[in-house]
This record gives structure tokens, sequence and C-alpha cells, in this order.
């Protein structure tokens, strides 16, 4: 059993670039992949998807074009730019150091 996981400050637009990077995307997809790929445990509502990508864009991280999507409709795609590609790869690297930082912090064994 999975339950939703609150993400840490500034986890959002990581997770969000991630998708992104994969090919270019609307926001209702981005949000349903993150939600598949994490086993649910990711839920990202629209309240903080749609600010983070608008922020995302205002940054020059995001270039955004209004499309079809597959069922008609018309939807802003997102494509990761090259300035958002090398933050991306900034902040991996970064979370890589921390979430092994604090491996090692968690498997600390306690004294008996």
């Amino acid at each position: 059993m999975t339950s939703k996981s609150d993400l840490p400050q500034g986890t959002l637009d990581l997770l969000i670039m991630k998708i992104v990077a994969l090919g270019p995307v609307h926001g209702y997809a981005i949000a349903q992949r993150l939600q598949q790929v994490s086993r649910e445990v990711v839920q990202v509502p629209q309240g903080s998807l749609y600010p983070a990508l608008h922020r995302l864009e205002n940054r020059g991280l995001l270039a955004a074009d209004w499309k079809e999507t597959d069922t008609g409709r018309e939807a802003k795609f997102y494509r990761l730019t090259r300035r958002g590609r090398a933050q991306l790869e900034a902040e991996t690297a970064s979370w890589a150091r921390l979430t092994e930082a604090i491996g090692v912090i968690l498997n600390l064994r306690e004294a008996k």
C-alpha cells in the first residue's frame, strides 16, 4: 500500500524538468506521468503544477507552444530549454549527493 508524500521545497521543479526532458508534454500529462511513475506517491494538484510551470517558463528553463492534444483540445506543450537542461543536470547531481548523504546517516547503527 502506498501513501501520498509531500515534496520537499524545490523538488517539484526538478521533477517537472525531468519529465519535460523526455519530450514535449502538456501540463496534465506531466501530472499523470509523475503519478504513474511514482506508483501514486507523487500526486501534484493543478494549484501547484501550473504555477510551477509558469515559474519555470519565466525563468527561461522551459519554453512552450500551443498545440492540439490527442483528444483534439488545444494545450500548452512544454519543452526544456538549453538553460533548463543545464539546470536539470546541476539539480540532479545535487539531489544525488544529498540522498546519498542522507542514506549514509539513516544507515548508522545504534549503540547497544
